[in-house]
């Protein structure tokens, strides 16, 4: 990567401009703007628990929509447009918000980890039901396993929520190539390093870049597996289309 890129002007989006730095140093190359799928592999998977425990709790014939409330417990990077289309919610996110407003507030952009939102077609919070032939359940929170496979799948979930295209196959190559898969990685010796902002993780990211492309949702730490990924893919979204583009130093 060129020295010139550190200088460039910001974009107003999430994916801001910044610099990312190979492990192996040169120049960026320069690759075509190829559009590239979102991946879904995670989020379906994350779908698939959630309905799961709805069906479970509804019985006897009585259907969610008249009957069973689901508790959805929010995690980072829920928005109340994804959680009404993973539960399939008649009105959408202002039906879900609409029976949430006490425990959301008055902006519904604003959601956090930990609050509890009634789901279904009739909410405690919206009709005042009694519950009493309501069946209330709380979806499991889809765990990764702590290894390269896990960071790779749980950062694939975290971009699909914030429309950041990537691949599985094309996380997994750069990795590879940039690492070997050592979230510790540092590079200490190409001219990044020399200047003060050495390469670092998965990915090979260097602070500045961290910083301009950290996804919210992640930890604020470079060498965090699934945020360094995250912010990598982000810029490579930005500068290339996709990190499935990527194929060299960037």
């Amino acid at each position: 990567m060129t020295a010139t890129g550190m200088y460039r002007r910001r974009s107003s989006t999430l994916r801001t401009r910044g610099l990312i730095a190979a492990a192996t140093g040169g120049v960026a190359l320069v690759l075509p703007l190829i559009g590239a799928g979102f991946a879904s592999a995670a989020p379906a998977q994350a779908a698939t628990t959630e309905k799961a425990a709805v069906s479970a709790a509804v019985t006897g014939g009585v259907s969610l929509q008249k009957a069973a409330i689901v508790t959805h417990s929010v995690i980072s990077g829920d928005t109340l447009s994804k959680i009404a289309q993973s539960y399939s919610v008649e009105g959408g996110w202002q039906k879900l918000y609409e029976g949430n407003r006490e425990i959301i507030g008055s902006n519904p952009s604003l959601i956090r980890p930990g609050m509890k939102l009634a789901v279904g077609a009739e909410s405690e919070a919206a009709t005042g039901a009694s519950g009493a032939s309501s069946a209330t359940v709380t979806a499991a929170p889809v765990s990764y396993a702590d290894n390269l496979d896990g960071w790779i799948r749980e950062s694939l979930a975290i971009m699909a929520r914030h429309g950041i295209p990537g691949s599985y196959d094309g996380i997994h190559r750069n990795v590879m190539r940039e690492s070997s898969g050592n979230p510790r990685a540092i590079n200490n010796w190409d001219s990044n390093a020399v200047a003060g902002t050495p390469s670092k993780g998965l990915l090979q990211v260097i602070d500045p870049t961290f910083r301009a492309y950290h996804v919210p949702g992640t930890p604020f730490d470079s060498y965090d597996p699934v945020a360094n990924i995250t912010a990598a893919c982000n810029y490579a979204a930005d500068k290339y289309g996709s990190i499935d583009n990527v194929f060299g130093a960037y």
